[in-house]
């Protein structure tokens, strides 16, 4: 989840999906994606700042391997959103696309990305960049329900988005973006203008509860092993499937 303040408040980026996308078609999500093989390289943990693998593991509570979680949020937000959560090593200095040159840049890098004909290693070699692990807090788990035929096993993270790069859904798993706040977001569910499963809405309302950026990010830190949220499928007489009960619900 990128977030970001204005004037009075503060603003989620959402993406919409392709209708033809085998799974949530058209729904408006977070950027995301699984973790890949290079994610994981140990050969990223010296350009992750901030976090390594041992601490990252140690906050999903998994014996190895989480860090890996953090650089695909990293590498799923560059490709889908444009978005890169990285630093200049050298300068300390957040990755800007603040002129022409460097936007069309990283446009090309981000394409390479995206199609895998360049990694997320490679990418940071080539431009000198650590990724800014560490400002990324992960703040819920969500299991999709026994019984769907696709089934997911998802973290939520959010971040505050860099102030010099624009998000831009990449026309191809997404077609449509916004920045929204998160309580409109919830309102336009409530009246159909926006389709999103229970894990993006649940998370709006986790974010609903603040008022700028800063105040989303100190209660994020202080997120302690969140539960993995299974929700259930509500089936009729007939076992049709007719919604979702979620925990704490009484037929739960």
């Amino acid at each position: 989840m990128l977030i970001r303040d204005v004037a009075d408040d503060f603003e989620v980026f959402m993406l919409q999906r392709t209708h033809n996308a085998a799974f949530a078609g058209g729904m408006y999500v977070f950027p995301g994606g699984k973790v890949d093989a290079t994610d994981g390289a140990e050969a990223l943990e010296p350009y992750c700042d901030g976090l390594n693998d041992f601490e990252a593991s140690a906050i999903l509570q998994i014996p190895n391997g989480g860090l890996a979680y953090w650089v695909a949020a990293i590498r799923e937000c560059f490709e889908e959103a444009g978005v890169l959560l990285a630093k200049h090593a050298r300068t300390n200095q957040t990755v800007a696309f603040d002129d022409i040159a460097t936007q069309e840049r990283f446009a090309k890098a981000r394409s390479a990305v995206h199609d895998s004909s360049m990694n997320i290693i490679e990418l940071c070699q080539h431009e000198d960049l650590r990724l800014v692990a560490g400002s990324i807090h992960y703040v819920s788990h969500w299991i999709t329900p026994v019984g769907e035929a696709r089934r997911f096993d998802t973290r939520f993270f959010v971040a505050a988005a860099p102030e010099s790069q624009e998000p831009l859904h990449d026309s191809q798993e997404t077609i449509a973006s916004l920045w929204v706040k998160p309580q409109d977001a919830l309102n336009k569910l409530e009246l159909g203008e926006l389709a999103m499963f229970p894990p993006t809405s649940e998370n709006l309302k986790f974010l609903a509860n603040y008022s700028t950026t800063a105040d989303v990010l100190k209660a994020a830190k202080k997120v302690s092993n969140p539960v993995a949220i299974l929700p259930r499928l509500r089936t009729n007489s007939d076992g049709k499937v007719i919604g979702v009960i979620m925990p704490g619900e009484p037929d739960y």
